[in-house]
């Protein structure tokens, strides 16, 4: 089947074309084999790989007729064509020998002037050279100088910047030491005032120990001192009671005896009381205006003394101010009336 298609195309591409398109023009000729047989191949699943033609031949030897003479036409041609070629050939080797001689004696010629002409350019080089390397020296030495100079002057304005760097570096280093330094001496500070603080802390804290233990020990020793002083203001009373209840019963039961005695016993102590308050007095700082107005009782002075003495209570009055009555044994008080009418 594959090859009655491949036979089918074959004819159908040959139809197509003429015979001298087939023999002058192989690849289009293939070509058009390829796509029409591929076409119909790939219709069952198959695939032209590739068309190779081996010859052309028909039955009246058209094709090889055709050939021969193609093959005397080129022959003739190319005889034609030597013949050509070798009058050409011999033409222009005479043009040639001719150009080669003009060009020799053009080139003598040229040579000549080329050395003279050459020789002068020499001259003038050699002259515009020296100028050249002259002014060349001088740019040189001009370009030297203002290198020196620019060099120079770089060199100051870099030692400028290095110096101007190394200030300001110093400066930062100076700067950085007055920080650390700084930060040194605040952290000295709050560390030293921090260990003040604690022991100031320490010492209110001790010292709040300390009063509240002295005042502990004042209040304990208050305490002790009023609970001595009620113990022997105790002891004080109880003995008085002891003493009192045996005073009474040696007064025989009666309580009036015993405060009569108990006042007996004070009466030193009142009449020292009641000397004590005229013992300091200057009598002999006392000016006493005495007229000699005395009606026969006395001088002024003598009234004044008498009447000093006569301001103290006496002593049974101040006995009767406690509720006591002093016995007769210790005395009367005379009223004043009957010892002035006596």
């Amino acid at each position: 089947m594959a090859r009655d298609i491949i036979l089918g195309q074959l004819r159908l591409t040959v139809a197509t074309l003429t015979i001298e398109e087939i023999n002058q023009d192989r690849d289009s000729f293939m070509a058009q084999i390829q796509r029409n047989v591929d076409i119909e191949l790939r219709k069952v699943g198959l695939s032209l790989i590739n068309v190779n033609i081996v010859d052309i031949t028909d039955e009246s030897d058209y094709i090889d007729s055709i050939g021969k003479k193609a093959a005397a036409t080129a022959v003739e041609q190319a005889r034609v064509d030597v013949a050509e070629q070798e009058q050409f050939g011999a033409i222009g080797k005479a043009r040639a020998d001719r150009a080669k001689e003009i060009e020799v004696a053009q080139n003598v010629a040229a040579s000549d002037k080329g050395k003279k002409q050459a020789e002068q350019d020499r001259r003038v080089y050699v002259s515009e050279q020296e100028a050249i390397a002259v002014g060349g020296e001088n740019s040189a030495r001009a370009d030297i100088a203002r290198s020196n100079a620019d060099l120079a002057e770089q060199e100051a304005e870099a030692n400028k910047r290095a110096m101007v760097a190394r200030n300001l570096a110093e400066a930062e280093i100076q700067k950085a030491k007055f920080i650390e330094e700084e930060e040194r001496l605040k952290a000295e500070e709050i560390v030293r005032e921090q260990i003040t603080k604690q022991q100031i802390e320490i010492a209110a804290e001790a010292e709040a120990e300390r009063q509240r233990r002295v005042a502990k020990g004042e209040a304990d020793a208050i305490l002790m001192r009023y609970k001595a002083e009620a113990e022997g203001q105790q002891a004080v009373l109880d003995a008085k009671a002891a003493g009192y209840e045996k005073l009474i019963a040696a007064a025989g039961g009666r309580t009036g005896d015993a405060s009569t005695l108990l006042m007996v016993e004070k009466i030193e102590s009142m009449v020292n009381a009641q000397v004590e308050a005229i013992r300091n007095m200057k009598i002999d700082k006392v000016t006493v205006w005495d007229g000699g107005g005395n009606n026969g009782d006395g001088s002024a002075t003598s009234n004044f003394v008498s009447s000093l003495v006569k301001s103290l209570p006496p002593i049974h009055d101040v006995a009767k101010m406690a509720g006591v009555d002093l016995p007769a044994y210790l005395g009367t008080v005379s009223d004043p009336t009957e010892a002035d009418s006596e």
